[in-house]
């Protein structure tokens, strides 16, 4: 849009499309606020949510009391005028969520496998159930994003490959966009997390920082100049696979299946788990054993560090020991990408609350030339499902605000 001519008609997308976004951020709002907050005319921005208004884009929804003369109208997005649905996909379930224009969520369900690895129907059968809880037709849907863990090659869309999701692979994008007769996008799982956090949390606004995924898997996902860095085919922030001292190193060919090299079974997850590596320090198996060798006893890695940091006298020496573990990760982004900000997200993160972010910070200051702020996660409810519903939101808003301006 930007090379086109500055013609009537691409000023009014413009407009148009600036209106809807304020609406959006900002609604309900009068003619007189819009044309304040996009600089436009009280006679263009009549004009404007006339159009609007003709195209099922917006609609009066009360009235501004106060001043001299008739109360002024108050406008707003009409939420149906498009839907869209967000995916998280795990080794256990399928969550999916369903979100009109505005962004409000719907309905959110999940579907467990029951045995199934087929992702076509896994995903069809999820998406049904949310349709059918919010009350909207799949046909009405018009844009879907998938998290997924894995390599997504940047350049196809398509899974490259997903440790823990073997049935995740080449092909499976195509066979989804058919079977669901809508445009389809797949991302790994921690990307959509750190489009979460950018939209709604710790890293509200920030246009470089990273965010450190502890939760069934370890993972990273860096954002430079406001955009995701993927890498050239999808694996960056792989960084389970990093070699840390003292542990053996992980297998870049490591597959979930019996008696593969470079393969562990998670007992905290019961779900395989890649041995060696970074992963082997910070995933919940390691943090368990840890907490219980300092006397911190919880039944799973999250009680553990939730209780530590509920505790700092007795849970001091763990969080301590398990900070200069994460901080080899963190360190070595810091070291080489200096994004300023680190965000804590999963569960375990989130569990460690700011008594683990400030001995991570306090560590990688130490250890490197510079210190990051390190941040725990302010994104509530499911991070993946609501960077995905998120991605899908601009996609369809893309689509529905400029049609037919």
């Amino acid at each position: 849009m930007a090379n086109r001519p500055g013609t009537p008609r691409l000023l009014r997308e413009l407009n148009d499309r600036a209106a809807l976004d304020l609406l959006v951020g900002q609604g309900p709002l009068t003619r007189a606020q819009i044309g304040e907050r996009t600089g436009l005319s009280k006679v263009t921005a009549s004009q404007l949510l006339s159009r609007l208004e003709e195209r099922g884009l917006v609609q009066v929804v009360g009235a501004q009391a106060g001043g001299r003369g008739p109360n002024a109208a108050l406008y707003a997005v009409v939420p149906s005028s498009a839907y869209v649905a967000g995916l998280e996909v795990g080794p256990k379930g399928v969550t999916a969520g369903v979100a009109d224009i505005t962004g409000r969520i719907a309905a959110q369900v999940t579907v467990d496998p029951n045995g199934s690895d087929n992702p076509v129907r896994l995903v069809h059968s999820a998406v049904v159930k949310a349709c059918r809880s919010a009350k909207v037709g799949v046909d009405r849907l018009s844009a879907f994003v998938i998290g997924t863990p894995g390599v997504v090659d940047p350049r196809s869309g398509d899974v490259q490959f997903a440790f823990d999701l073997p049935a995740w692979h080449e092909g499976v994008l195509a066979a989804l966009r058919t079977d669901l007769r809508r445009p389809v996008t797949i991302e790994n799982d921690v990307n959509l997390a750190a489009l979460a956090e950018r939209a709604y949390g710790a890293a509200r606004g920030a246009e470089d920082f990273a965010l450190v995924w502890l939760d069934r898997g370890i993972g990273l996902s860096v954002t430079i100049g406001g955009r995701l860095h993927r890498g050239r085919s999808g694996g960056a922030g792989e960084i389970g696979y990093l070699p840390v001292p003292g542990v053996p190193l992980a297998v870049g060919t490591a597959r979930p299946a019996p008696r593969s090299e470079g393969v562990t079974e998670s007992t905290s997850w019961g779900i395989p788990a890649l041995a060696g590596g970074y992963g082997s320090l910070v995933g919940a198996d390691a943090v368990r054993e840890l907490a219980h060798r300092h006397g911190v006893a919880e039944p799973t890695a999250v009680e553990c560090v939730r209780a530590a940091a509920a505790d700092e006298d007795g849970g001091g020496a763990f969080l301590d020991e398990l900070a200069s573990r994460i901080a080899y990760g963190v360190a070595s982004v810091n070291i080489v990408l200096d994004p300023g900000l680190v965000v804590l997200s999963g569960q375990l993160g989130r569990a460690g609350g700011r008594p683990l972010a400030a001995r991570i910070e306090r560590v990688v200051g130490r250890i490197t030339p510079t210190r990051p702020t390190v941040e725990v996660t302010e994104v509530d409810g499911a991070p993946v499902l609501r960077g995905a519903l998120h991605a899908a939101l601009e996609q369809a808003r893309d689509e529905v605000f400029s049609a037919g301006a």
